[in-house]
């Protein structure tokens, strides 16, 4: 009986009895039976979900509201059951029972879930939010036949129906808002209590654009990321992944494919309903035609004037739901790309940490590539590669409308397509290979320019800027951009196709086709051609887009698969304590090498063990592998045979101090717990609480990159060793760390730390030394020799073998004093080395106190424990210096400079191209309009004689031309001249820098300049300007094409407009906030990604890698968090903007409907008009996408410029005017007059009213405690600081008056590039160097000898012969005045001493050197002392008359030293 009809026209769709109308059986049985139907079930199933799940608890006002909504859905469902009452008892007539009797039980269902929803989630139901509006409009529909005859008889029902309707809308309105009624929490993300409405119209953002209108934003202003899309969960799903496919594609596609599968079926739909809106506009135009026709002749079955309503009104709505798709596949493709890009960068970074040494050849600068570029690419391949998909559907959906309209004709155009697509094939293979290249070029820079920044200090030192320059300039103009121009031109080739597509069909129609080419096949067909203009114009840039994808996953590929380190060359041993006497380490027939291509083993025959409680000394020459058997111990090098078994934790400190950049505090505790009474044992144990009472704050004072800023070389030495010692760990590796401190705080250290009474006493101590000084005190001792354990053995034992080398190296040294300037050995018979004489008091009850609480705490200490790992909005370091950022709009001079770059001329053509070619097309479309006209009016088409469409054709071929002229002026001209300045600026800008711009600024923030940036405006910042310039041209051609041809029109765009304005100012003042968030936030990955892969052996040696990889991902989360409210935000607007672009549509077809019936308009005209509407909401969104990217690239240039034109800048180079004498320095005289400095203006002084002078030709030796001055002095002298007061006068020349050039380290490239960077000097005169310096055995054993290659950083050789091939540079570069700052603090003692004799025989007798030096016995016989104190000069006298006086300051280091005994001073000859 229910699905019984009881209506005359039966189960028919139609009405013939009513217009443009369905029937009541088809509207009652079908629509809101369905409706209903589909409701209980969804509406069951969730509630089935729902139930499954706990209660929260409600707050007084929630509860209030949940039970007013169930009110009014009680008393729905009241007045339900009583229309069913009233229809089955009173036997009223209705057409179909089924709605009356599903609408309670809907009702029903509709209370449970609102209680369900209400109590158990924190967002409204989605199921009662889509129910009601549909069944609203479904009631709607039903009304209007229901009462066609009149609302006699009806009242009731009807009056019931819209109660419940009514009250259904009632509880709606409360439904849509969350049933959480807490505060809004930036700490999580808004979607997760958003209604269906808020997040389908991006509604959630509205507060953030709000509060960016008055104030700009900040990170504390932005959502939280959802837990699911935090980097350490996306990194550990792709490393999984990884795990399973040798292939990154499907590695990608199988962690994150899924969402990205549901943007694809929602990009499908947006098509189907893109290609209605021309089928819809054809419906629009035919009923236009025949409602003119039947109003002219007097027709009576005429369409209904409804019709036309009903259509503009199915117009707008379908355009609505095209935007509401579109815009959730965008956004699900954004969130998809940030996925991948954090993925991937946290699997880069992972396997930066474990890569081999055969792999360390990449660069730094590569891998930061990868992060920068490669994964950029990949994320933004995200974007548009459904077009990949969906370009193809559209191109079918538009051939199979087309067939339709225009017949076989139609498929001229996919000859002409299939024809350009092996043409395309071609031009993309050799694009292909050209970005490769292309890359390469990109690599070689960045490494170039990495390495430059690593070295700044010697470069300037050297005044080496211009030879760097040279080469950074070659790869960047003769390589970069010549690729560049060629790339430009690869890319102008294509475009004429789209054109001709269109052309070709309409023109064969017109010669085969009998059907006259009128109003109403054309104006769809063009509609149709410019919808397959964008799959067709994207296609070709998606397809270059993935061309540079698979470039970038081959090299990704290639660095994600690349070897790592040997999992198995140390095994270690997790044990929770060990007691004492037990082993720690166990190497037992150990041979290793650095890499598998190794000809010979770098350590061979290795066998030692060392237990709990044991301290080890390795001794040996340079070269001889001392700090290779750290690496080998902590698993760096590749083990070829043995075992090494370590026990225990493992804690180092490098040779080269790696300080982070960070607090001091930071990098002692290193992510350990902070343990106040322990951290303050190893800071007095250390001798670091003097100096960090002269930092401005203490130990919470920042030391920026390298800790070289604020830090002196001894300092960093002893944080280092600090770190080493507060983590407590069961074996402490120690590679000369005495070497870079003073006499006296190497002594203190000995004691307080590694001796038998330190610190570390109960702990197995690997201390790596040249020197003899404490060689008694060691348990054991190793004496290295080409990678071979010479000899082994107690200091006694070897001392009792008149052969041992040992033995020699003490008899040789012991009485000369120690290398490290510390005790002798025979000072003293104690167990700690006794305090002489002369020793400071203070120090002398500093170490007792030390002692006696190490003594107290000896039993009691663990391993430190590790720290949590900080919060994402927990701000991490910065540096020194916070990253410049600018507010508000990016200023207009930004722009003019950028033009003015790219040239002013160049830009105007540029313009006056895209103009005139949208002026042609404009004019094609007109013609055709007349064509169409022309036709009807025939009755038949003219073919190839139709002048229209002659000159329709010729339009077209213009169109191409000027195009093609604009792409060539951008990418050819304009962009290459923008590309060139802006980067030779920059990098002129940075190399005139001071030394304390690069003290304050992390070398990742400027590497981020040169990589992301350069980039930005080498390929991204031309395309998007090019996109607004078009796109610009379209939206007014649109305005005044519809305009011209519909004058009234005005009415409606001007109001719009003004709201368009509006919401795009509202928009760009939050976009570009978070655009420079994202920026400033993307800095410190890279800054952070650089400084770990400097201390790799470091974090590899404490294990703490897992720490460092959570650290990385907090930076990299902290971006995201800033990235994704800046591509949400453009959602927010685009749907905005497209509600303004579906409203012009349907007040243009309301327009065009009331017309008709007023007056006479022609189907020609609404279809131009429309044609055109229909094209506003696309161009009006993507008018306003252009103009954000392009403000949110440009400020790329604006943080260019910031570094071309606002840095600090150094004296010039070269003053013409004041250029120094001829053969200027004859003599090498040193005059310091009055001189003061300090490193920054808000620091305190560093040299204090310095008054020296330095005869020529005479050796000066300067000393002084850690942080006196010394090296400051040499950096004042070479003008690295500049005075604030006083001057330096050299041979008479005040230094300050003349250019930095005229007056005035180790990198990537051969030995012969190192030694003698600017190529000036013969092989002989390189070969006598390197062997002054003994280092010409060693090259002439190199394969390639001289043109041997050098590791970025010279990774590939010692720290002693590092300092020695330094050392062969200055021989080489003869000057007057020599300056050795510790030159050979870190070589062997034999090889210290023939260093010695060079530098005082006949080579350097006419030379003025200033030696700074910790082993006072290489400076004792100099002409005079210079004795540094606090900054000022404390004694400046010759060495024998400063050690005749028992209360000199030289005379205390001395004794301390040991090269004094109580008998008087004793002359060291060596």
């Amino acid at each position: 009986m229910a699905a019984q009809c009881r209506d005359l026209e039966g189960w028919r769709v139609l009405s013939v009895l009513r217009e443009f109308d369905f029937t009541l059986c088809f509207e009652e049985g079908v629509i809101l039976s369905t409706l209903l139907s589909l409701f209980v079930l969804a509406a069951a199933t969730r509630a089935w979900h729902l139930f499954r799940r706990s209660s929260r608890d409600l707050s007084r006002k929630s509860h209030l509201i949940l039970r007013v909504k169930e009110v009014l859905l009680a008393l729905a469902f009241g007045v339900s059951v009583t229309k069913l009452a009233l229809v089955l008892v009173q036997k009223r007539e209705v057409a179909v029972l089924w709605p009356f009797v599903l609408e309670p039980i809907a009702l029903l269902f509709a209370v449970l879930l609102t209680h369900l929803n209400h109590t158990r989630t924190r967002s409204s139901s989605t199921t009662l939010l889509l129910f009601w509006p549909c069944y609203a409009a479904g009631v709607a529909i039903w009304t209007r036949s229901y009462t066609w005859n009149g609302f006699s008889g009806h009242s009731v029902i009807l009056g019931s129906e819209w109660a419940v309707v009514l009250l259904g809308f009632l509880s709606l309105a409360l439904e849509s808002k969350s049933p959480d009624d807490a505060a809004s929490n930036v700490a999580e993300h808004p979607t997760i209590t958003a209604n269906i409405y808020s997040i389908c119209s991006f509604s959630w953002l509205t507060p953030l654009l709000r509060k960016g209108v008055d104030v700009p934003i900040t990170e504390d202003d932005l959502p939280c990321l959802a837990p699911s899309d935090e980097s350490e969960k996306l990194g550990e799903k792709l490393h999984r992944a990884l795990g399973k496919h040798s292939s990154i594609w499907v590695a990608l596609f199988t962690t994150y494919g899924g969402p990205y599968l549901l943007a694809g079926c929602f990009k499908i739909v947006q098509d189907s309903l893109a290609f209605v809106q021309p089928q819809l506009l054809r419906w629009f135009l035919l009923f236009i035609t025949n409602y003119q026709t039947a109003k002219d002749w007097n027709f009576i079955g005429g369409p209904s004037a409804f019709e036309g309503f009903a259509i503009a009104l199915i117009m707008f709505v379908a355009s609505m739901i095209q935007t509401v798709i579109v815009h959730q596949y965008f956004q699900i493709c954004f969130e998809t790309g940030m996925r991948v890009r954090a993925g991937l960068v946290t699997n880069i970074y992972k396997k930066a940490l474990v890569i081999s040494n055969d792999e360390r050849g990449r660069a730094s600068g590569d891998i930061v590539n990868l992060m920068s570029v490669d994964a950029s690419r990949l994320q933004d391949l995200c974007t548009y590669g459904l077009i990949i998909v969906s370009g193809p559907y559209q191109i079918t959906l538009a051939f199979i409308s087309l067939y339709n309209l225009l017949g076989w004709s139609a498929f001229t155009g996919v000859g002409i397509m299939i024809f350009s697509i092996p043409l395309n094939t071609i031009i993309a293979r050799y694009l292909k290979t050209m970005q490769e290249t292309q890359m390469k070029n990109r690599d070689r820079r960045t490494r170039l320019m990495s390495e430059l920044l690593a070295n700044i200090k010697s470069i300037k030192l050297y005044a080496w800027e211009y030879a760097f320059m040279r080469r950074i300039l070659h790869v960047r103009n003769d390589l970069e951009l010549k690729m560049l121009k060629k790339i430009g031109i690869a890319t102008v080739s294509d475009g004429g196709f789209r054109v001709l597509v269109a052309f070709s069909s309409l023109a064969v129609a017109s010669i085969f086709s009998d059907k006259p080419l009128t109003a109403d096949v054309i104006f769809p067909a063009i509609s149709l051609f410019m919808l397959l203009q964008f799959p067709l114009a994207m296609f070709s840039q998606v397809t270059s887009s993935v061309i540079e994808a698979m470039v970038s996953v081959n090299r990704l590929s290639s660095f994600l698969h690349a070897e790592e380190l040997q999992q198995d060359a140390t095994t270690r041993v997790e044990k929770s304590s060990l007691s004492s006497g037990e082993v720690v380490l166990s190497i037992k027939g150990g041979e290793f090498a650095w890499t598998k291509n190794d000809v010979q083993s770098v350590l061979e025959d290795i066998n030692l063990t060392v237990r709990k409680g044991e301290l080890v000394g390795v001794l040996g020459r340079v070269g001889a592998g001392k700090s290779s058997l750290l690496s080998a111990i902590i698993g760096d090098m590749r083990k070829i045979e043995g075992e090494v078994t370590l026990y225990g934790s493992v804690s180092y400190a490098a040779q080269n101090a790696w300080i982070m950049s960070a607090t001091v505090r930071d990098n002692i505790l290193f992510s350990h717990e902070y343990d106040e009474v322990f951290y303050n044992l190893v800071v007095e144990a250390c001798a670091l609480k003097p100096d960090l009472v002269l930092l401005p704050q203490g130990d919470l004072t920042e030391v920026g990159e390298k800790g070289k800023s604020v830090l002196s070389g001894g300092q960093r030495a002893r944080v280092a060793l600090a770190r080493a010692v507060y983590a407590r760990a069961d074996l402490v590796l120690l590679d000369d760390v005495l070497a870079a401190v003073d006499a006296h705080v190497a002594r203190h250290v000995f004691d307080n730390v590694i001796g038998p009474q330190g610190l570390l006493a109960t702990k197995a101590r690997i201390l790596l030394t040249n020197s003899v000084a404490y060689l008694k005190y060691f348990d054991e001792l190793v004496y290295l020799r080409r990678g071979i354990i010479l000899e082994q053995g107690p200091f006694s034992v070897l001392m009792a073998n008149p052969d041992s080398e040992v033995r020699k190296l003490v008899q040789n040294y012991a009485a000369n004093g120690s290398s490290s300037g510390t005790t002798t050995p025979h000072a003293s018979g104690f167990a700690t080395p006794a305090l002489s004489e002369g020793d400071d008091p203070t120090l002398l009850a500093e170490a007792e106190v030390v002692t006696e609480k190490v003594i107290v705490r000896r039993q009691s200490y663990t391993r430190a424990l590790v720290a949590p790992i900080p919060s994402v909005r927990e701000p991490s370091s910065t540096g020194l210096s916070k990253e410049h950022s600018e507010q508000g709009r990016v200023k207009k001079e930004v722009y003019l400079q950028y033009m003015q770059a790219a040239s002013k001329t160049g830009f105007f053509f540029l313009v006056l191209a895209i103009t005139l070619q949208q002026v042609v097309s404009v004019m094609s479309t007109y013609m055709l309009r007349l064509w169409g006209e022309h036709n009807r009016q025939l009755g038949k088409n003219l073919g190839l004689r139709d002048p229209y469409l002659l000159g329709y054709g010729l339009a077209n071929l213009a169109s191409i031309g000027l195009g093609a002229t604009g792409a060539l002026l951008l990418w050819v001209y304009c962009t290459l001249r923008s590309s060139k300045y802006l980067h030779d600026s920059m990098l002129d800008s940075v190399l005139h820098a001071p030394l304390s711009f690069f003290d304050l600024t992390p070398i990742g923030r400027i590497m981020n300049l040169f990589s992301r940036d350069i980039y930005v405006v080498d390929q991204v910042l031309g395309r998007v300007i090019m996109n607004l310039l078009r796109t610009s041209a379209i939206c007014i051609s649109i305005i005044l094409v519809i305009t011209f041809s519909f004058p009234p029109f005005m009415l409606v765009v001007l109001p719009l407009t003004w709201f368009y304005v509006r919401v795009t100012l509202y928009y760009l003042a939050t976009s570009r906030e978070l655009k420079r968030l994202d920026a400033v936030s993307r800095s410190p990955i890279f800054a952070w990604f650089s400084e770990s892969l400097a201390g790799l052996s470091t974090i590899r040696a404490f294990n703490h890698q897992p720490i460092f990889i959570a650290n990385n991902a907090r930076r990299l989360d902290r971006n995201q968090m800033c990235y994704l409210p800046s591509v949400s935000i453009n959602r927010w607007l685009a749907v905005r903007l497209e509600f303004v672009g579906s409203v012009i549509i349907l007040c243009a077809a309301l327009f065009a409907v009331m017309a008709v019936m007023k007056s006479n308009v022609d189907a020609g005209l609404v279809g131009l008009v429309l044609s055109y509407a229909l094209n506003t909401t696309g161009a009006l969104n993507w008018l306003v996408r252009s103009a954000s990217e392009v403000e949110q690239n440009v400020v790329s240039v604006e943080r260019i410029i910031h570094y071309a034109k606002g840095l600090p800048s150094e004296a010039p180079f070269e003053l013409l005017d004041k250029k120094p004498p001829c053969g200027w320095p004859a003599a090498g005289k040193v005059e310091f007059c009055e001189y003061s400095t300090r490193y920054r203006p808000e620091l305190d002084f560093v040299l204090k009213d310095i008054s020296i002078t330095i005869n020529p030709s005479e050796k000066i030796g300067i000393c002084g405690r850690t942080g006196a001055g010394k090296s400051s002095l040499l950096l004042a002298l070479f003008r690295i600081i500049e005075p604030c007061s006083g001057k330096i006068l050299i041979d008479g020349v005040d230094i300050t008056k003349i250019g930095l050039h005229d007056f005035l380290t180790l990198f990537e490239g051969t030995l012969r590039e190192n030694i003698d960077p600017l190529g000036e000097h013969q092989d002989v005169d390189i070969w006598t160097a390197l062997q002054h310096v003994h280092l010409k055995s060693y090259v002439e054993d190199l394969p390639e000898g001289l043109d041997s290659p050098v590791q970025e950083g010279g990774a590939s050789l010692s720290a002693g012969q590092r300092q020695l091939l330094c050392f062969a540079r200055a021989l080489l570069y003869k000057s007057k005045i020599l300056v050795l700052d510790e030159a050979t603090s870190a070589v062997d003692l034999d090889t210290d001493s023939e260093i010695q004799d060079i530098i005082r025989g006949p080579t350097f007798n006419d030379v003025t050197i200033l030696t700074i030096a910790h082993r006072l016995n290489t400076i004792i016989d100099y002409d005079r002392i210079l004795v540094l104190a606090e900054g000022s000069v404390a004694e400046f006298d010759s060495p024998t008359i400063l050690l005749a006086d028992k209360s000199s300051h030289f005379y205390v280091m001395a004794h301390e030293a040991g090269l004094i005994q109580d008998e008087g001073p004793e002359r060291v000859e060596t």
